[in-house]
């Protein structure tokens, strides 16, 4: 995918506007200044923040206001908390902008049906974020379970605590983790899902029970408090053996860089819309799941 990016020269460039200038949007700064193939093609114009930085490495902060009715923006990078996805994105779809935005997108399936819908209609690329699926490990795990038949598997992920209000509840969150299952396993019904909480702790456990289409079971399991390392333990048992965690399959290296190059192409107009149809359809079917959770647990 790089190269059809490296192979060619930008005929212009897009302005773009970073929403959100925490850890991801940092990083997506860092990327946009820096001399890759992709950040060929595009230009940063400024950041939006609710915060008054007024410069980050000579890049100028300006205002919401702004940044929607500038003719120089053409794209908005969302990097913003979660909860803010939904409404950042339609603000901008409607003022004629590219979006490229974080997980999740929306915190439910039908908010994201309905920005897609608005995206087509105005002619704009609509791009949500999954750089754990750009990750080695992920590579790793894709060729492990080629032409092999679960028998069961689990995936744990644990972290330290992570506030609800900015992030969503733990199904959305954590949707990272229920993509690896699904792009692993395909598309998965839930079978049952349980919610431990102890908010004076800030300690919480979620255990979801889920199905392939073959009915064989996968547990998914977010445990999130203080002194808990972020870590993932995952376990799969097929016909002809077993994976029992994850070996050291190297660091993962401009994950976030990997993303902004299949952006980039889908800009450019390099994917089919076969290809954009497949990826809508799990990140859709991966929304639905979440909020079917949160339904199960509260």
């Amino acid at each position: 995918m790089n190269a059809v990016v490296s192979s060619l020269k930008p005929e212009r460039k897009f302005g773009v506007v970073v929403v959100g200038v925490g850890r991801a949007g940092s990083v997506r700064m860092r990327d946009l200044q820096n001399p890759h193939a992709s950040s060929a093609f595009l230009n940063l114009i400024g950041f939006v923040s609710r915060r008054d930085l007024k410069c980050i490495d000579e890049v100028l902060q300006i205002s919401l206001e702004d940044a929607l009715s500038s003719q120089e923006v053409e794209v908005a990078y969302i990097c913003s908390e979660s909860t803010s996805h939904e409404d950042y994105i339609r603000q901008f779809l409607n003022a004629g902008k590219h979006i490229l935005v974080e997980y999740p997108m929306t915190l439910s399936r039908a908010a994201a049906q309905d920005l897609w819908e608005l995206a087509e209609q105005k002619g704009k690329v609509l791009h949500e974020e999954h750089v754990e699926l750009l990750m080695e490990e992920f590579a790793f795990l894709k060729k492990e379970v080629v032409g092999k038949e679960l028998l069961k598997g689990s995936l744990l992920f644990t972290a330290g605590p992570l506030e609800e209000e900015q992030f969503g509840f733990p199904a959305f969150s954590g949707i990272s983790r229920l993509t690896w299952l699904v792009s692993l396993f395909g598309e998965l019904s839930l079978v049952s899902a349980i919610l431990e909480e102890r908010k004076e702790d800030q300690y919480m456990k979620m255990t979801v029970c889920l199905e392939t289409e073959n009915k064989r079971p996968l547990t998914w399991i977010e445990e999130k408090g203080p002194g808990l390392k972020r870590n993932r333990h995952l376990s799969f048992h097929f016909k002809s053996g077993s994976l029992e965690n994850m070996p050291d399959v190297g660091v993962n290296k401009n994950i976030f860089l990997k993303d902004q190059n299949v952006f980039v192409q889908k800009l450019l107009g390099q994917f089919s819309e076969k290809e954009l149809a497949v990826e809508k359809k799990r990140i859709l079917h991966c929304l639905w799941l979440a909020e079917e959770i949160q339904k199960c647990c509260c």
